[in-house]
């Protein structure tokens, strides 16, 4: 199984900023572990913690706990490093395995975090999973309000991405972040933008992605999902 972007220290930076909101650690390691239904392997996709640069003192005070919690479950943990995950091989013990962030192959399925272009091995594969951009889907009511709901998306490489990898996988799948902390950022606003080289490079099919909810409801693309951009995400 996998996860990516917990993002653990954030709730340090917002209370830094008089944004008191508990840690959300103690409640990610305990959906972990309730996901792992026997499975030994335990993929965490970057972003493990949240200051860069720099280690926060929640940060050192929780992540080896967490790891510890973590491996008593996990036979093995897998952590690509993220653009966030600056000194984490200070942090993780004996047991937890650091790749490089343009990632790492097994069974057929390229994972990888996904601000920086993935390896040719990665892109060889039959699927691709990142993270990184903290997916979400935005709603808007007859009246006005506004909602956003984390989600997944199903994607598929076009043609410009044969100017780079002269194979690619069949699909991408990106997954929103594990932190409920995080409402994401929305996919289906117009003009909206998704990070990372292949996204700013235009390589992968967004309009025709499909989103899906954390609890598997299939929404349709993005492109029927597309809304205007409120005034609050104006950029």
């Amino acid at each position: 199984m996998c996860a990516g972007d917990l993002h653990i220290g954030l709730e340090d930076e917002m209370q830094s900023k008089g944004i008191i909101v508990p840690s959300q650690t103690v409640r990610m390691e305990r959906e972990l572990i309730a996901m792992a239904e026997g499975s030994e392997r335990l993929i965490l996709l970057g972003d493990i913690k949240h200051q860069v640069p720099g280690t926060s003192e929640q940060e050192h005070s929780e992540l080896p706990r967490f790891f510890h919690s973590l491996k008593k479950v996990f036979a093995e943990i897998d952590v690509i490093k993220g653009n966030h995950d600056v000194g984490i091989e200070d942090i993780a013990f004996e047991g937890v395995h650091i790749y490089s962030p343009s990632g790492f192959v097994t069974e057929e399925v390229g994972f990888v975090h996904g601000h920086i272009w993935p390896s040719f091995e990665v892109m060889s594969c039959k699927t691709l999973v990142m993270a990184h951009n903290h997916p979400a889907v935005l709603f808007r009511d007859g009246v006005g309000n506004i909602m956003t709901e984390r989600c997944w998306l199903r994607a598929k490489f076009n043609e410009k991405a044969k100017e780079r990898y002269s194979e690619l996988p069949e699909e991408i799948i990106i997954m929103p972040s594990l932190n409920p902390t995080i409402k994401g950022s929305p996919v289906n606003l117009e003009r909206g933008k998704l990070l990372g080289p292949m996204f700013t490079q235009g390589m992968i099919d967004v309009d025709s992605a499909q989103v899906y909810l954390l609890d598997g409801i299939n929404l349709g693309t993005v492109k029927s999902l597309r809304v205007e951009r409120p005034k609050r995400y104006q950029y």
